[in-house]
């Protein structure tokens, strides 16, 4: 059982932004454009990479996942989110707080090892670029998406339980505009030490572990890039690195920040931006990130245009 006997309150309610009517208006309509943006500019990644022969690769596999994970991500918080912008009742029941609680955090744990992953694939490529298909095999990239997956959702059940075993006796109100954990630690009415060292237990080994493999992982990529003799194999085979690089920095460092510090360090109006940016706008980044510098998907998506040109001269 998640809630227990002692735990008084029934429901959250969710603060949000703002509570003026004009100001949510606005929010409304400028966080349904990106979430419609997140949801389309993911879902032509997976398309792409799906429809066309010259992406099927494993690195264009795990940006497809990526992409898929960005979109579950996302969907666990923007929808109730503009729901609350446009009703007078904000409240969440205390089952789906911990619904939601398990699912974000479960897949932001998916994402670290997706991450990892790619970081790996990048590192076989420019490496050991001589046994990179034998290395990244199909069978070895759909094990390895597998295990990211299982990762998150059975490490993230216990503590999702362990948070929402804590007495809740009131106040109700999360100054949050999701059921995240640093805001519902605060709620509670008994001392939450253990169960913030439990949790940056977890944070330790399912998030800042994956982060120290994707650090040696480049610290040896830069290394071999470094030993390449001429300035265009360098650039090239760093412009393959840049995109997930730049992913990870953005997501790594705002989530980090987040859950490593301590509760007492933590304050509504920091929450709620650190969480804002890893929450919406990165998994509505990531699509321009991993099209706007690779060449291949450019060509993939000129090709595409040009067909679809090409077939409505015809129809004319």
């Amino acid at each position: 059982m998640i809630r227990k006997n002692q735990s008084f309150v029934t429901e959250f309610i969710l603060l949000g932004f703002s509570s003026d009517p004009t100001v949510q208006c606005l929010l409304f309509l400028i966080f349904l454009l990106i979430y419609v943006f997140t949801l389309l500019g993911n879902v032509t990644i997976i398309l792409i990479v799906t429809a066309d022969s010259l992406l099927k690769k494993p690195m264009y596999y795990f940006i497809r996942n990526l992409a898929f994970l960005e979109i579950c991500y996302t969907s666990v918080t923007v929808p109730k989110m503009l729901v609350n912008f446009l009703v007078e009742d904000k409240s969440v029941s205390f089952f789906a707080c911990a619904t939601q609680m398990y699912f974000f955090i479960f897949l932001g744990v998916v994402e670290c090892c997706l991450l990892a992953v790619m970081s790996y694939d990048r590192y076989v490529a420019i490496c050991s670029p001589l046994h990179y298909s034998t290395i990244m095999k199909k069978t070895t990239c759909a094990n390895l998406v597998a295990s990211s997956w299982i990762t998150g959702i059975v490490s993230m059940f216990g503590q999702t339980v362990l948070v929402f075993s804590l007495p809740f006796c009131g106040p109700n109100r999360i100054d949050h505009f999701f059921c995240d954990v640093p805001p519902i630690l605060k709620l509670s009415c008994r001392d939450t030490s253990k169960t913030e060292l439990s949790i940056f237990i977890g944070i330790v080994i399912f998030v800042l572990m994956p982060f120290l493999f994707i650090l040696v992982s480049y610290i040896r990529i830069l290394s071999t890039i470094l030993r390449i003799r001429s300035a265009e194999g360098r650039q090239k085979a760093f412009s393959t690195c840049a995109s997930h690089l730049t992913s990870v920095c953005l997501f790594y460092g705002t989530t980090i920040i987040t859950y490593s510090l301590p509760k007492s360090c933590h304050s509504p109006v920091v929450d709620k931006s650190f969480a804002l940016f890893y929450a919406v706008l990165i998994p509505m980044m990531n699509p321009l990130i991993y099209t706007l510098r690779n060449k291949e998907v450019h060509g993939v998506l000129n090709k595409r245009i040009g067909k679809n040109r090409n077939l409505k001269n015809f129809q004319k």
